[in-house]
């Protein structure tokens, strides 16, 4: 969506607000890059309290709110009906899950949601589900997570890595959470003696951890990337414990696995790496992303693994099929370019508020 504020009015000042200090850290890089950093401003959203809610909205004063997805939080929207402020619910996902714990307070829910002037959400399935608790003015316009930028990559490190990594078998586990790491030693362990030199690089979730995830590869040979390691010697660990760099190590191997999905912690997001060509595997839990996974993996771009043996299976395959591998990112490219243009129309119907209340 950044990118699409450039193309708003001039004098429309626009507040992003986050909750923890990964993002604020991405948005203080990405918005001088996107020439954004006089239009945009990021604050931490305040805890939901209404003193503070109260507070917070009668600093900005905003002509128009947009919510994201599940991030509902009654003071805060209750203090924006207060002040007349429209709000509409952007990208909404409600799960079969949640659903049903709301079909058990219908008053509450109709209390909640029928706060938002406008709700765009990002499947027919969740767009049915809003409709059922009674909620009022639901377009279906598709997920915003298909229409994203592309993530970031420094060409240069790119071109880099490539040539120190040339011929040599690579495979990708992104976005790993605690306990995670634990089930995919097992998998690089298996993989080596089929793929002499083979590298598994971990990218964890929180990049804190990389420590952590070091101390558990050992005594493999294993490197860190935020102390300056490059890849260690063959077979070995590279734990890429940095920020922001998940579209060089996508663009780098080709095919990854997406963590968080080992365990059960719902997964990440799929659509990152499917974007840039990178054939994709999800382990069993991935609640939190299922329409982004069942449109890729119907469009062939996605492999579920049911465990750490099937995973090693999946990277197996990709490694001796890179045929195979490049059908799947093809067929990524090809799912999420059907999203095209939505981040425009998302922003057209949010400033059509404020405009309406002005």
């Amino acid at each position: 969506m950044l990118p699409v504020l450039a193309a708003l009015p001039p004098d429309t000042q626009v507040l992003v607000t986050t909750g923890t200090v990964t993002s604020a850290a991405l948005l203080d890089r990405r918005l001088p890059e996107l020439g954004l950093a006089a239009r945009v401003r990021h604050r931490f959203v305040p805890l939901d309290v209404p003193a503070w809610a109260a507070r917070f909205l009668d600093h900005w004063r905003p002509d128009a709110a947009g919510f994201v997805e599940s991030e509902i939080w009654p003071n805060l929207l209750a203090a924006c009906h207060a002040r007349r402020i429209p709000v509409m619910l952007v990208n909404a996902r409600l799960s079969p899950r949640s659903f049903s714990k709301w079909r058990r307070l219908p008053r509450v829910a109709r209390a909640l949601f029928g706060g938002f002037a406008l709700v765009q959400a990002q499947s027919p399935d969740t767009a049915d589900r809003l409709r059922a608790l009674g909620v009022r003015n639901v377009i279906d316009e598709g997920n915003l997570k298909f229409a994203a930028d592309k993530l970031p990559c420094d060409a240069a490190e790119l071109a880099r890595l490539q040539a120190v990594l040339a011929g040599r078998p690579v495979w990708l586990a992104a976005s790993t959470n605690a306990g995670e790491e634990a089930l995919l030693l097992p998998v690089h362990d298996a993989l080596a003696t089929r793929f002499p030199g083979l590298l598994t690089i971990v990218v964890p979730r929180h990049p804190e951890r990389g420590a952590e995830i070091a101390a558990l590869a050992a005594p493999r040979p294993v490197t860190r990337r935020a102390t300056g390691g490059d890849p260690p010697a063959a077979p070995g660990i590279w734990v890429a414990d940095t920020l922001g760099e998940l579209g060089l190590f996508y663009r780098l191997v080709g095919h990854a696995f997406i963590g968080r999905s080992l365990v059960p912690l719902g997964g990440q997001n799929p659509i990152e790496p499917a974007r840039l060509g990178c054939a994709v595997a999800v382990g069993p839990h991935v609640f939190n992303f299922t329409e982004a996974v069942e449109v890729l993996e119907q469009a062939g771009a996605l492999s579920r693994v049911a465990d750490a043996a099937a995973l090693a299976d999946w990277v197996a395959a990709m490694l001796t099929d890179p045929a195979r591998r490049d059908t799947m990112g093809q067929a990524g490219r090809a799912a999420v370019r059907r999203s095209e243009g939505l981040p425009a129309r998302v922003a057209d119907l949010l400033t059509g508020l404020a405009d309406a209340r002005a």
